[in-house]
């Protein structure tokens, strides 16, 4: 049993360091500052509650049966890559040239009747792609992939299957602890520091989706000169 849990220990400590930097919660935490600046304060906790919990599912569902999915659906993992790309370039751009606000009439209508209808921001862009973005999504798959061929012999059953479910949770509380001190840094830095790390996270998003884009390209590129 011993054996067992320092096991269990060890599958953790690698997961976490194998997830921790794709996952990077502090990317979802600047995107939390610049795109929820007008959500109420009670309204943005309960959606990082959210958003921590959808991270969690899309991780245990991506685990579970994401190489299923994309195989039903003819998905592979360099159209993931390209597609989650295209997701934060797009994120980027509209947080690197924020729109323009005019104040006609209209215009204030608009923001009013915007106000009333609070935008949640948990699933896009919080937990997808900020968190669980492409390539988390990747690793998870290609680790379950290999679960059974290099982890499965050396490991309890038990220890295995418990293992992904521990590792996600605890991303989750993590990337739910991030989010939650993201009003503090608010406090620190002010509305100009919000806005400028909102324009340099826009442009690291945009190089981010490029080279997302770029490697899909480059993989499909080589799976075709390989074959």
């Amino acid at each position: 049993m011993i054996d067992d849990l320092i096991q269990l220990g060890k599958l953790i400590s690698l997961g976490l360091a194998l997830m921790l930097p794709l996952a990077n919660p502090l990317t979802s935490m600047t995107l939390l500052l610049s795109l929820g600046q007008q959500i109420p304060y009670k309204e943005r906790e309960r959606q990082v509650t959210q958003a921590a919990f959808y991270v969690v599912g899309i991780m245990l569902v991506t685990y579970y049966a994401g190489a299923w999915i994309m195989h039903t659906f003819g998905i592979s993992i360099p159209g993931l890559r390209i597609a989650g790309g295209l997701i934060v370039v797009s994120i980027g751009f509209s947080m690197l040239f924020p729109p323009a606000e005019s104040r006609t009439l209209e215009s204030e209508a608009a923001a009013d009747a915007q106000q009333r209808q609070t935008p949640n921001i948990a699933f896009v862009p919080l937990a997808l792609p900020g968190t669980a973005g492409p390539g988390t999504i990747a690793m998870i798959i290609s680790g379950a992939a290999s679960v059974d061929t290099a982890i499965t012999p050396d490991y309890a059953p038990w220890v295995i299957a418990v293992t992904p479910i521990i590792v996600f949770a605890l991303l989750g509380v993590f990337f739910w602890v991030c989010l939650r001190s993201a009003g503090r840094i608010v406090a620190v830095i002010g509305q100009s520091g919000v806005e400028a790390i909102s324009r340099v996270m826009g442009f690291l998003l945009v190089c981010m989706g490029v080279q997302f884009v770029i490697n899909g390209v480059l993989e499909i590129v080589s799976q075709h000169a390989g074959g």
